[in-house]
C-alpha cells in the first residue's frame, strides 16, 4: 500500500480503536493504519457498496488558508475556479509546479467565512503545505489542523446514518460541505468521498474522535472499513491516486482531469505550467491515463505493461487489482492517444503472459453522488 517509511511510525486518535476491532496494521503514509479487519477486505468492501463503511482517514492533511484574499491567492497554484466558489461548496483540484505537473490533488472549499479549508494527501501533505508557504506565503498564513482527525462515512445507508445521528447535515448534497454542530461537538462535514458512493467526510477535533466513531459503529449499518478496502472501492470509482497514477510528471491533461481547469482559467492562463496544460489542450497529450477491463487472466498490478494487439509495448498499468463488483481485473494506466478510446482492444502482461484487456470508460462501477434532494 506505501512505500517503506524511516523512524517511528506516527498513530491516528483511533489507533486504540482499530486494534481493539482486530485490525490488521501497516506503515501507510507515516502512519500505523488497519489495512483490513477480521472479515477481510472482500466483505468490507461489498458492506460498502451496500450499506456503510466508516473509515479513518486522519493521516490526510487539513488546514485552514487565511489571508486577505486566500481564495483569490490561491488560484495562483492551481488551475480552478476558487474566486467564484459559494459559500458552502468545496471542488477537486490539483497543486501544480511550473511546469504543469502535479504536486497532490486536494480538496478545497468554504464551509464558513473563515478562510479556505483544505483538505490533502497524508503521504503529501508536510510537502504541498511547504510548497503553499513558499509560494503564498506573503499573501496567506497556514492553519495546519493538527489537532483535528477526519472520519469519512460511505455507501448507500450513509445519509440516513447521519440523518439519525448529527440532523444538522440535512439538506447537503454532493460537494457541499458546511461547519456545523453535531455529536456534541464542532464538525466541518463535506458530502463527499472516495468510493464513488454517496457519503460524508466528517473534520472533528482529535478528542473527539474515538466518541464519534464508536457512535457510528454501534450503528448495525456501519462496520469499519481499512485501506485495502478503500484501495478497491476508489479504483472501481475510477478515482487516481496520487505517487501512482498521478505524480509530478503528470498533467490535469494527461491525468484525465481536465474537469479541473475551469473555462475561465483557461482563458486566463496564469497558473502553473499553462503554456504546456493549454496546448495539449489544443493538440493532445502525448500519453493519457485510461480505465482497463481485463478481458482474461488476472488481474493487472501497477507496473504491468500494456501492449498493443500486435503485442508492442505501449504503455504501463500504474494501480490495477481485482473488481469485486464485476468479478474481474480492472486497472488504471498511461498509453498513447492512438489507443485510448473507448473499446481500443489491447494486451496487458502479467507474469510474462499477454492477456486480453479493453479500453473502458471510466467509472468501471457507476458513482451514486447525491446531487439534488
Amino acid at each position: 500500500m506505501s512505500a517503506p517509511t524511516e523512524g517511528p511510525l506516527k498513530t491516528t486518535p483511533l489507533h486504540a480503536a482499530h486494534i481493539a476491532a482486530g485490525a490488521r496494521m501497516v506503515p501507510f503514509a507515516g502512519y500505523d493504519m488497519p489495512v483490513q479487519y477480521p472479515e477481510g477486505v472482500l466483505k468490507e468492501h461489498l458492506w460498502c457498496r451496500e450499506h456503510a463503511g466508516l473509515f479513518d482517514v486522519s493521516h490526510m492533511g487539513q488546514a485552514r488558508l487565511r489571508g486577505v484574499a486566500p481564495l483569490s491567492a490561491f488560484e495562483e497554484m492551481v488551475p480552478g475556479d476558487f474566486i467564484g466558489l459559494k459559500p458552502g461548496r468545496q471542488k477537486y483540484s490539483v497543486l501544480l509546479n511550473r511546469a504543469g505537473g502535479i504536486v497532490d490533488d486536494l480538496m478545497a472549499g468554504r464551509p464558513d467565512d473563515d478562510g479556505l479549508f483544505v483538505v490533502v494527501n497524508g503521504a503529501c501533505k508536510d510537502n504541498d503545505f511547504a510548497v503553499i508557504a513558499e509560494e503564498l506565503g506573503g499573501q496567506v498564513k497556514i492553519e495546519r489542523l493538527e489537532n483535528r482527525a477526519l472520519l469519512a462515512l460511505q455507501g448507500p445507508e450513509a445519509a440516513a446514518v447521519m440523518g439519525d445521528l448529527c440532523p444538522a447535515v440535512a439538506g447537503m448534497v454532493f460537494m457541499d460541505v458546511r461547519a456545523l454542530a453535531g455529536f456534541g461537538t464542532d464538525l466541518i462535514v463535506s458530502r463527499s468521498g472516495y468510493t464513488g458512493e454517496d457519503g460524508y467526510e466528517i473534520s472533528m477535533p482529535a478528542a473527539e474522535a474515538a466518541r464519534i466513531w464508536t457512535a457510528l459503529t454501534a450503528d448495525p449499518r456501519v462496520k469499519p472499513i481499512g485501506l485495502g478496502a478503500r484501495d478497491s472501492l476508489r479504483l472501481e470509482a475510477g478515482l487516481p491516486l496520487y505517487g501512482h497514477d498521478l505524480d509530478e510528471t503528470v498533467s490535469p491533461v494527461e491525468g484525465d482531469l481536465t474537469f479541473a481547469i475551469n473555462k475561465n482559467r483557461r482563458e486566463q492562463r496564469d497558473f502553473p505550467g499553462a503554456a504546456r496544460i493549454i496546448k495539449e489542450l489544443a493538440e493532445g497529450p502525448t500519453r493519457i491515463r485510461v480505465a482497463l477491463r481485463v478481458v482474461e487472466g488476472a488481474p493487472a498490478r501497477e507496473g504491468a505493461e500494456i501492449a498493443d494487439a500486435a503485442g508492442a509495448v505501449i504503455g504501463i498499468v500504474t494501480s490495477g487489482g481485482y473488481s469485486p463488483i464485476l468479478k474481474g481485473g480492472i486497472a488504471l494506466g498511461f498509453v498513447g492517444p492512438a489507443h485510448a478510446a473507448v473499446g481500443t482492444r489491447l494486451k496487458v502482461i502479467v507474469r510474462g503472459k499477454a492477456q486480453a484487456a479493453e479500453v473502458v470508460k471510466a467509472p468501471f462501477v457507476p458513482h451514486r453522488y447525491v446531487r439534488k434532494l
